[in-house]
């Protein structure tokens, strides 16, 4: 007779966006339904993400993190993981990095470590985003050595470390990707663990995410480059990784299965006559994550 353990847990720290699908409105489906437990701790409550809205309401959770934090080891809570991404404010770092000193050597109930994954969410396509400042940038490099997988798109490898930004899209393919490998070369300096450099843009019309597994092996995974952007296919993508990671896939296969569901998701949410800005739909692909489930079609090669 099998054993019926409870569901590992995954402590959360992103911001909840309420309209837009990004961060804990992704994660937290998403890991759901690959198995996992996930525990909000809300870095910042918006009425919408700043992606493509104005005016919308911003409240910084700083406070609340720490009080929330403290039940949590009141109560002997584990995590399986901690999987971090939008900060509120500069002050959240020390607030962050102390959660991961909490929490981040209590074993879970599998008697495992939790793994850290670290989403160093600052920006995109060039640009920092609005509520961040260079204080805040300079603590999201701090706190990124704590990473054992980070997963910065290019931008935020760029501003990880101090690399002018270029637009691949605008470059000979060949010299994307080596720009790219001393972006993730420099990355090494920041962390020891995984990286993977997301969302790199080529001008073959291919979309690549460029990895290095704790060994040093490097990869490349490309996809057909879908014509259409959404914001949070970071968070969608990150997610993915880290649920095929604990189900135990190897690093390639996982980046592989992230980048895949990512990809069908855009893929069949460009139909559908809903504004990009409000994210990709999700909801009705869902169910190919399931633990049970068999598609494996759309897995990278």
């Amino acid at each position: 007779m099998s054993t019926i353990t409870a569901p590992p847990r995954v402590a959360a720290i992103h911001d909840l966006s309420c309209f837009g699908r990004c961060a804990l409105t992704v994660i937290m489906p998403t890991l759901s339904v690959m198995g996992y437990q996930v525990v909000p701790i809300p870095t910042a409550l918006l009425s919408t993400h700043t992606g493509g809205f104005t005016d919308l309401h911003f409240h910084d959770l700083t406070d609340d993190m720490e009080a929330i934090a403290a039940h949590f080891e009141a109560l002997g809570t584990s995590f399986r993981a901690i999987y971090t991404g939008f900060l509120g404010s500069a002050e959240q770092i020390e607030t962050v990095s102390k959660i991961i000193d909490r929490f981040g050597t209590h074993k879970s109930e599998d008697e495992e470590q939790p793994l850290i994954l670290i989403d160093p969410v600052m920006g995109d396509d060039g640009e920092l985003y609005s509520t961040y400042t260079p204080e805040l940038v300079r603590g999201i490099r701090r706190l990124s050595r704590h990473a054992q997988l980070l997963t910065p798109n290019l931008t935020e490898a760029c501003l990880l470390t101090d690399t002018p930004y270029r637009d691949t899209a605008d470059m000979d393919p060949d010299d994307a990707l080596a720009f790219c490998e001393a972006c993730l070369e420099k990355l090494t300096a920041v962390t020891a663990g995984r990286i993977v450099i997301t969302g790199i843009s080529l001008a073959d019309g291919t979309l690549a995410n460029l990895g290095r597994d704790a060994d040093d092996t490097r990869f490349c995974i490309r996809r057909p480059h879908e014509p259409h952007s959404y914001p949070g296919t970071g968070d969608l993508f990150a997610s993915v990784l880290l649920g095929a990671l604990l189900r135990g896939e190897s690093f390639p296969e996982a980046c592989a299965t992230a980048a895949g569901f990512t990809s069908d998701v855009i893929h069949a949410s460009i139909p559908i006559p809903t504004p990009n800005r409000e994210g990709v739909a999700l909801e009705p692909q869902l169910w190919r994550l399931l633990p049970q489930a068999k598609n494996a079609e759309w897995k990278g090669k």
